[in-house]
């Protein structure tokens, strides 16, 4: 078996610890009916002008495939959190924007976000906080 060096265990960690965090962040979210993706759907959505961004951006943002983005909105649009917008600049590309009732939800969603946030992160102290925040900034 080939012998893992220190930033090769780090990765591994980091990627089970992403997939741990986003199983608590689910649970919560669950009960607003939403996953964590859409929710980051619908914050990109939340900041974006107009409250509106092209998929392929949007996809960008939210870290996924634009094959991926759309196979998430599909629901997501027949659950009225987004809709298809036209592009008055070009008529080829179709906008996602976050309806009225995905804005409710999100900002519903939030509350429960906050909460899993700060269950995540209470044994650290604003010191440690700063120093991951700096390490994943640079890692980006």
């Amino acid at each position: 078996m080939a012998k893992f060096d220190k930033s090769m265990q780090l990765l591994l960690d980091l990627v089970a610890a992403q997939t741990r965090l986003q199983k608590k962040v689910d649970h919560q979210l669950f009960l607003h009916g939403i996953s964590f993706s859409e929710f980051m759907v619908m914050r990109c959505l939340s900041l974006a002008p107009e409250q509106s961004l092209r998929r392929i951006d949007l996809a960008e943002q939210v870290g996924l495939t634009a094959s991926g983005i759309t196979r998430l909105i599909a629901p997501m649009e027949k659950n009225n959190l987004v809709a298809k917008e036209a592009n008055a600049r070009d008529a080829r590309v179709s906008l996602v924007k976050l309806t009225e009732a995905g804005a409710e939800i999100l900002n519903d969603a939030s509350a429960s976000f906050k909460l899993a946030s700060q269950a995540v992160f209470e044994h650290l102290t604003q010191a440690d906080l700063n120093s991951v925040s700096q390490v994943i900034n640079r890692l980006k």
